[in-house]
């Protein structure tokens, strides 16, 4: 008999998991549920939460894992609504994850949470780090003024959350009786008078923190930030290509591809048949070459890289250096997470863009990523076509895809007037990734490639060898033939990409490897194919996001643009490219 079968179920019973972002709540989460968890978008908006089974003392009830927040008075941002909604659904119990590296900030909004009289327990996450720093904290204080239960945890450590939990029954079965003040003004002076009777002893004039303040400097945080994402670039490439080159290339060519070869050769007489399954677009050995042996290894790398720059604390750090920097183009420092996110899939990029305080930023942001940000997919293809040829026609398309992202900020800028807000936030300790987390993140990364990229694209690949063989591709590549030949000087057998490439973005650029072309083809063809039209999913999550008009003027924006740099590339492109 299952875990589950055993205990009693009373999963109509919710506990929320609430706390500001990065204090440790996915930790305590996956802790709690395992990886048995479910993602799902909060009734009548697009914000995602993920949810999962948690047992205490024998009992099932459903964790939700509340968006991070910080403010749940004043919501500027949809994920804050969402955390209101979620309070207002009447919870049984809420588990409070308050951080000691932000102490005030933290117990402002637990205040604001306990103002719904919920039964609630709270996490004292981090303590472990605020005693390196010098900072004790009396929980004990804590409890008493807010008349609340709190428990110190270290997310990463076994005992204290199972104290944590242990409590959870206790307190649920208490009606609550919290002490806070109603007044936003009070509030604050209340939480000053906490601190200063809990902090036992100041941080230290020299912690962590301090001797890494320079990191958010223009001087020489931006050099510095430079050197770390020409690093990234580094890693992605050189991890990716060693892995293909040495792992995945011989073992498919050399040793499970001539077995496929062999077995449809022997099972089939129909040259048709085996023109389908092991052809030009053979179902077979593309479906298995395409999506794990050319993008795969840098799916992997670029998954390693950016789980790094997450888990160190680093990347808040980026977006408040950059802050300045992007109200040029008229965005804030915070759009860089969602930018970032796009070289890995530019759907969750476009979701996550909802964190940002307003509408014109998720605009810009949203139509900088359908244009000109390659996902990892794509980059891989990229990378597979240019990197051996010519690493500066490489670097060329990725420095091309920046200008165009400069130039749709600035454009969208003028376009959209409106004034920028000020965000505010919070910077993590800037720690050495874990490694038990970071592997399963990196794990978990690559099995949503494997489902949402790889799939798909076998799907479309299972398809295009059948309008290939039966020449329907053929048909359609001769009416793009004129702008194909004519305007981007490439074979008319360079038209095929273009047509499957619609299904997935990376299917534009991975059939020209096996094309006899020019160093100046190969990159004109990735220009189009980083500016070309996005994949059908990102169109329809442009339209559920946005609207059906925006995600049709994407789609034709993209597309013409597309061919416009592409043809200016090929015809003038000779005067640079030998």
């Amino acid at each position: 008999m299952s875990h589950k079968n055993k205990a009693h179920q009373d999963q109509s019973k919710t506990i929320l998991l609430m706390g500001m972002p990065n204090v440790g709540k996915s930790a305590i989460f996956n802790r709690y549920t395992g990886m048995d968890v479910m993602v799902s978008n909060y009734s009548g908006t697009t914000v995602e939460y993920t949810e999962g089974i948690m047992d205490v003392e024998g009992t099932l009830f459903t964790l939700k894992d509340v968006p991070g927040v910080y403010d749940i008075e004043k919501s500027v941002d949809e994920a804050e609504q969402v955390a209101i909604n979620m309070l207002n659904d009447n919870p049984d119990g809420i588990i409070f994850v308050m951080d000691a590296m932000n102490l005030e900030s933290s117990l402002h909004l637990l205040m604001q949470v306990l103002t719904y009289n919920i039964p609630t327990v709270v996490a004292l996450n981090r303590s472990d780090l605020s005693e390196n720093k010098g900072m004790r904290i009396d929980h004990r204080v804590i409890a008493s003024r807010l008349n609340v239960t709190v428990v110190p945890t270290v997310a990463l450590g076994g005992e204290t959350l199972d104290v944590l939990k242990s409590t959870l029954n206790d307190v649920m079965d208490q009606p609550p009786k919290h002490n806070v003040q109603v007044s936003g003004e009070a509030r604050w002076k209340d939480v000053e008078r906490i601190v200063k009777f809990a902090v036992k002893q100041e941080v230290r004039a020299e912690n962590v923190t301090d001797r890494f303040a320079f990191l958010v400097k223009p001087w020489p945080g931006l050099p510095i930030a430079l050197g770390v994402l020409g690093l990234m670039f580094s890693l992605v490439i050189g991890l990716g290509m060693g892995l293909r080159q040495f792992v995945l290339l011989p073992l498919f060519n050399g040793w499970l591809f001539p077995i496929i070869e062999s077995a449809v050769m022997q099972m089939f007489d129909s040259q048709m048949i085996q023109n389908i399954l092991i052809g030009d677009y053979g179902f077979l050995i593309k479906g298995i070459e395409w999506p794990f042996a050319l993008v795969l290894p840098y799916v992997v790398s670029f998954f390693i890289t950016i789980s790094i720059l997450e888990d160190s604390g680093y990347l808040p750090r980026l977006a408040v250096l950059l802050d300045g920097i992007f109200r040029h183009i008229g965005l804030s420092g915070s759009s860089i997470i969602p930018i970032l996110l796009g070289y890995g899939c530019g759907i969750p990029a476009i979701m996550s863009s909802r964190s940002l305080p307003s509408r014109k930023m998720r605009i810009t942001v949203a139509v900088m990523v359908s244009l000109a940000v390659p996902c990892v997919a794509q980059s891989g293809a990229f990378i597979a076509l240019l990197a051996e040829r010519s690493i500066l026609a490489l670097l060329g398309v990725f420095f091309i895809s920046v200008l165009a992202m400069i130039g749709v900020g600035f454009a969208l800028d003028k376009i959209q007037k409106q004034a920028i807000p000020f965000t505010l936030m919070e910077l993590p300790q800037l720690l050495p990734p874990q490694p038990k987390i970071l592997s399963k993140k990196i794990l978990t990364r690559v099995r949503h490639y494997i489902k949402d990229g790889a799939v798909p694209m076998i799907i479309a690949i299972f398809f295009t060898s059948f309008l290939y063989e039966f020449g329907m591709l053929a048909f359609l590549g001769q009416a793009f033939a004129p702008v194909v030949s004519g305007w981007l000087n490439m074979p008319e057998e360079a038209a095929t990409p273009l047509i499957i490439g619609i299904v997935r973005r990376e299917l534009t650029v991975l059939p020209l490897i096996e094309m006899n072309l020019t160093t100046l083809q190969f990159f004109t063809g990735a220009v189009v194919a980083l500016f070309y039209v996005p994949c059908v999913a990102m169109i329809a999550t442009l339209a559920k996001e946005f609207s059906i008009k925006m995600a049709i003027g994407v789609f034709i924006f993209t597309t013409a643009f597309a061919f416009f740099i592409g043809g200016l590339i090929a015809q003038f492109g000779g005067l640079f490219i030998g």
